[in-house]
Formats: C-alpha cells, sequence, structure tokens
C-alpha cells in the first residue's frame, strides 16, 4: 500500500514520565501534540537555531513578568549566557525589576482577598502577587535620586537612560551584598541595550516626568530608540549573520521589534528581507486583529518577517510564565553559552552604518 506523504511525521510514541525524566526528555518525549508540540517546536527553534553564534536574538517583554521573578530564574541567566543580545520591554517590567535589586520584597499572595481589605493595609496587588505600598515609594525614591546627577541631564534613548539606571542598581547590589537579582544590571554588566517602546508609561516614565517638573533636562527621544534599534538589526544582516526575535506576550514591544525591517526597507529604503526566526509565547488569539496575536505569515505582508524564512517561525499559545522557564531550562540542558555581543558598546558603529546605507538609498 502506498504510504500517504501526511504520515511521515514522528510516531507518537512518548517515554512514561520517571523519577530520572530530564527537561530535555520531558519536552522532546512528552510534548507530543496541540500547545505541547508548539512548546516542544518553540524550544528547539530557539535553542537549535537562534543560539547559533551568527544570529542576533532580541528578547521582548510584556506582561508582569520580572515581579514573578521571571528576571532572576530565567532572563538574567540568558542574558549572561548570550543568549539574549537586545531587548524590548515595557517599563513596568524594568520598574518592578528594580525593586528586586534594591533588595525590596515581593511576596505570593491570594488572588482572592479583597482589594479594598488589601488598601487598607497598605498592600498593593498584581494577580496573586502582594508587596507593601513603601516598595513602591522607595523605588520611585531611587530613581528620582539617580536622574538628579549629572550624567542624566542631557537627551538620550532609552537604551542610555536603562543603562545608567542599570549602573546604579548594580551599584546598589553590592552595597546590599546581593547579586543576580536586576536585570538591569545584568544588561548592564554585559553590554546589552535595553529598550522602552512607550517611555512614559511606566512608574519609571512618571518619575521622569516630575523630575521635569523641578527643571530636569533629561529628555528621552523615542526617534533615537527607532533608529538604533533598526541599526541593531541591519547590523546583523550586513555581518553575514542573522536576526531572530523571542517575543513574550506581545503589545507594543512585539511591534517595536518587528517595525525595525519596515523602518529599514520602507522608510529608510535599505534593500532588506525581514527578520529571519520568530518565536513568540502568547494567549492572545490572531481573530481579533490585534498586534499581540498576528501571526509571523502576516507579519510577513508588512516586511517584517523574511517570507523564505516562514519554516523557522514558531507561535506557542501558553502563559509566558510557565513557557518561559521551560525554554531557558531547556536551552542550558543543549547549549553552551554564546561570547557577549555587547551590542550596547556598538551603537555608535552600527549607527554609523544605517546612517551611511540610508544616505545612499532613494527615499532619502
Amino acid at each position: 500500500m502506498s504510504r500517504s506523504k501526511f504520515l511521515e511525521g514522528k510516531r507518537i510514541a512518548p517515554t512514561p514520565i520517571g523519577r530520572e525524566t530530564t527537561i530535555v526528555q520531558l519536552i522532546e518525549n512528552s510534548f507530543q501534540a496541540y500547545n505541547a508540540a508548539r512548546m516542544r517546536e518553540g524550544a528547539q527553534l530557539f535553542t537549535d537555531r537562534m543560539l547559533a553564534d551568527d544570529v542576533t536574538v532580541g528578547l521582548t517583554l510584556t506582561g508582569a513578568l520580572t515581579p514573578a521573578g521571571l528576571g532572576i530564574s530565567a532572563i538574567i541567566p540568558l542574558i549572561e549566557a548570550g543568549f539574549i543580545d537586545w531587548i524590548i520591554s515595557t517599563g513596568a517590567n524594568l520598574y518592578h525589576d528594580t525593586h528586586f535589586g534594591l533588595g525590596l520584597a515581593m511576596h505570593r499572595g491570594n488572588h482572592q482577598i479583597s482589594d479594598v481589605v488589601l488598601r487598607d493595609e497598605g498592600v498593593v496587588r498584581i494577580y496573586d502577587i502582594f508587596f507593601d505600598y513603601d516598595v513602591l515609594l522607595s523605588t520611585d525614591a531611587f530613581f528620582r535620586e539617580i536622574m538628579r546627577t549629572e550624567e542624566f541631564q542631557h537627551e538620550m534613548s532609552t537604551a542610555e537612560f536603562h543603562y545608567l539606571c542599570g549602573k546604579y542598581v548594580a551599584e546598589r547590589e553590592r552595597v546590599l551584598g546581593l547579586s543576580n537579582q536586576s536585570l538591569l544590571s545584568a544588561a548592564y554588566r554585559c553590554g546589552v541595550p535595553v529598550y522602552t517602546s512607550s517611555p512614559g508609561d511606566s512608574s519609571i516614565g512618571m518619575n521622569v516626568a516630575a523630575m521635569e517638573l523641578q527643571g530636569s533636562r533629561l529628555r528621552i527621544n523615542p526617534s533615537t530608540d527607532v533608529n538604533e534599534t533598526a541599526s541593531i538589526v541591519l547590523d546583523a544582516k550586513r555581518s553575514g549573520g542573522k536576526s531572530g526575535i523571542f517575543i513574550c506576550g506581545g503589545g507594543s514591544p512585539k511591534n517595536f521589534a518587528l517595525q525595525t525591517e519596515p523602518q529599514i526597507q520602507e522608510v529608510l529604503g535599505i534593500e532588506e528581507k525581514g527578520h529571519d526566526f520568530f518565536l513568540q509565547i502568547t494567549d492572545a488569539r490572531p481573530d481579533t486583529g490585534g498586534l499581540s496575536g498576528a501571526t509571523p505569515s502576516e507579519a510577513v505582508s508588512w516586511g517584517k518577517i523574511d517570507p523564505d524564512q516562514l519554516p523557522g517561525t514558531v507561535v506557542c499559545y501558553v502563559d509566558s510564565t510557565v513557557a518561559l522557564p521551560l525554554i531557558t531550562a531547556y536551552a542550558f540542558a543543549k547549549r553552551d553559552p554564546r561570547p557577549l555581543k555587547r551590542l550596547y558598546d556598538k551603537r555608535d558603529q552600527m549607527m554609523n552604518h544605517l546612517r551611511s546605507e540610508y544616505e545612499r538609498s532613494e527615499r532619502k
């Protein structure tokens, strides 16, 4: 009997899970179908292809991941191992990340507790994460204190702003005897540029605004961010390598990472084809038309994804707090650390390259 080509997939015959089952065995043998299969494909895409030495990997973060401890458990290890080369995050994730670097406590809680009762107790809730209201006040005071220093008194990109913040958080960690608590601190030490697509949309941005009322000369320039992130992607391609985007959630950071290619092609008129690898963890649906649920194939129509690389795209419909630790553990089990690219230190060089190509384009 002739056999259909549709029956060429690996036979579903998992090994029973036991005491000795490793993370690699669990993902490769037990995640056989449905969203578990997408998780397996995502972990393998990230580990086997995106972590090749010639791939520049950008990570985007939405949702309250750092207050849940994922900065410490997953993102900092990924940064230090050279598995993440640049980051776009909501400001909220970076604000709550700073609590840990300042030695402030976050606690497990019960999401069913009355918020009126919590307010009376001076407790702030992020679903089932509880912390004292003073954590916010102390973190606000820290940011206002460092933003008064002279090195903050000029116009800058969010990458430079977060680099300076990371320097001060790293020093506070040192004084407190802490280590590997803040992703801002880790990014500072490893030369990983960290951008925020909506710098005014967080408590950090609110404190920047408050300092302006006091005469601060600090100004965040979103245009610099747009061009710097585009220059990172262009440099990855022009150096003979590839660009991969690892999206946790969706939202504005997702678009900000993916719009680098339309910025290069559509706006600047530089010949390019789109990102080579696309991995997204999301619980958003595509049929509502929102950006968070938009598929890689839809991104092709915008020039965001190279159409020849669609096999190198995976969407996992899984909560990021579940998927990110699993993918991180899988990657560490199968990959040695990569040399740090230290893209923050190369910003001027990459921007000069972008400018030179724009000068030669017909869109200027």
